[in-house]
């Protein structure tokens, strides 16, 4: 997007919101115009005197070429809501930020995602369910997202990595500030399977008022979120609401009517919020079983170890006798007749009489998928 610099550059004045950037797109037809117009030209958009002028004055301290540059420089990239890379989900919403900073790749299969939420000071029990749910829903091919904060949020994230899947880390500051600091090596590992995104430009520090609003984005961003542990005060419950706003499902882990932290989890349950006992739940309610089995049947076709995959490379069509594998192979027997019945039991091979093996014709397709 050829004016992406200028939507940079008015993201760095103050209270200039989706709102406003939606009146100057629509009048300017481009923000590369509207950052050369007049005060006059600005305000005949419908912006307001006192904002227009803002613009104005702000605009002299900011080289749009300069604020790219240093986005390049920190591998950070700018989405704006035009960009084709632009989480589609986030648009739906009624306040979608106009840019949004991205560290790492968000991919199609983000759109398959989950939010997971909860308080920062966590039971040993809700870090339990917050890591066995987020790593099973990881492992099915659901995208984490979550807030990098201390306690549930840090619990999901690293769950999700354990889990061999994506998770996505939404900021309340400038991506070049990893909050809470004590996170930094996380935030270095998601990005391997993930990304860091904010609607603040970089240099914004953490702010109390920030982490409201982020929480619109975390919800926006999914098709739902689950709250692990909340009490009747809580930044989840903030989350939880922004979700409902936004049409997403809500999901709550059960906890005890004794722990404080469980009281707002307890009560979105008799509210309505749906009951989790297992990450199929969410699976089910989310209509996403099927995506689930598929990867299932995908990673089971795969080669588990070497082994298999020197066998699988022996093996065709025509059937080969296990002694004619065993000489190919180089393997010894006993290892090569153990590691064909494991690969039948997984579809992977079949013996048909005689111990003469061939490889599956679906085990081809998910192999080499």
């Amino acid at each position: 997007m050829t004016d992406a610099k200028y939507w940079v550059a008015f993201s760095l004045i103050p209270k200039l919101g989706a709102v406003r950037f939606r009146l100057l797109e629509d009048h300017f037809r481009s923000l590369e115009a509207a950052w050369t117009a007049s005060l006059g030209e600005v305000k005949a958009a419908g912006i307001d005197d006192k904002t227009a002028r803002a613009i104005v004055t702000h605009r002299a301290d900011i080289s749009p070429d300069g604020e790219t540059e240093k986005l390049e420089k920190a591998g950070v990239r700018a989405l704006t809501w035009n960009d084709s890379s632009y989480p589609p989900r986030l648009k739906e919403i009624h306040d979608p930020p106009p840019v949004l900073y991205v560290r790492g790749e968000i991919l199609p299969e983000d759109e398959r995602s989950v939010a997971v939420v909860g308080t920062r000071k966590a039971t040993s029990y809700g870090r339990e369910a917050a890591a066995t749910l987020s790593r099973s829903l990881a492992g099915s091919g659901v995208t984490i997202v979550s807030g990098l904060a201390r306690g549930i949020d840090s619990v999901a994230h690293r769950a999700a990595l354990e889990g061999q899947g994506r998770t996505i880390a939404v900021f309340g500051c400038g991506l070049d500030v990893i909050y809470p600091p004590e996170h930094r090596k996380l935030a270095s590992d998601i990005l391997d399977h993930g990304a860091l995104v904010s609607e603040h430009p970089m240099g914004t520090r953490p702010d109390a008022r920030h982490f409201p609003r982020r929480n619109r984005l975390i919800s926006g961003m999914t098709l739902g979120s689950l709250v692990v542990e909340a009490g009747e005060i809580s930044g989840a419950l903030l989350t939880v609401r922004q979700a409902l706003e936004q049409n997403r499902e809500v999901f709550c882990v059960p906890g005890s009517i004794f722990s404080p932290v469980s009281r707002g989890t307890n009560a979105l349950i008799q509210e309505g919020a749906k009951l989790v006992m297992s990450h199929t739940d969410i699976l089910e309610e989310l209509n996403l079983t099927v995506v689930s089995h598929q990867i299932e049947m995908r990673e089971m076709l795969h080669p588990a170890d070497g082994n298999e995959s020197v066998l699988l490379g022996h093996l065709g069509h025509e059937p080969v006798h296990i002694d004619e594998i065993r000489r190919r192979s180089g393997l010894p027997i006993d290892m090569v007749s153990s590691t064909l019945s494991m690969m039948e039991l997984k579809g992977m091979v079949r013996q048909v009489g005689g111990m003469n093996y061939t490889r599956i014709r679906e085990a081809v397709a998910g192999y080499g998928s």
